[in-house]
């Protein structure tokens, strides 16, 4: 039994140097962060997306009076102006902000 694993610890067959493991690993972290970083920004345009369509539902109401034999109300009327931030293309990602002098 003990010489099985004596041939077993000394058997070097399929190793993998630890400085190709490194580099492969290396090579996943850094692909990781890419991908992780363009799924970030599409998010981020997504969500933007959904605030612009948010932004350009109409929230203006109105109704006329109306009257009849025994009484009457009188109209109302409400409207909305575009707010900052209701366009397209508001958010941008990977811009460096504008310096204040």
């Amino acid at each position: 039994m003990t010489n099985i694993f004596t041939n077993l610890l000394n058997d070097e067959a399929g190793f993998i140097v630890s400085a190709e493991l490194v580099l492969v690993a290396t090579i996943g972290v850094l692909s990781l962060i890419v991908g992780l970083s363009e799924v970030a920004f599409n998010i981020n345009q997504e969500l933007e997306d959904v605030g612009s369509a948010f932004g350009s539902i109409n929230q203006s109401y109105c109704y006329n009076g109306v009257a009849g034999s025994k009484g009457h109300a009188s109209g109302s009327s409400f409207s909305d102006c575009r707010d900052t931030g209701d366009s397209d293309n508001d958010i941008v990602c990977n811009v460096a902000p504008a310096s204040e002098h």
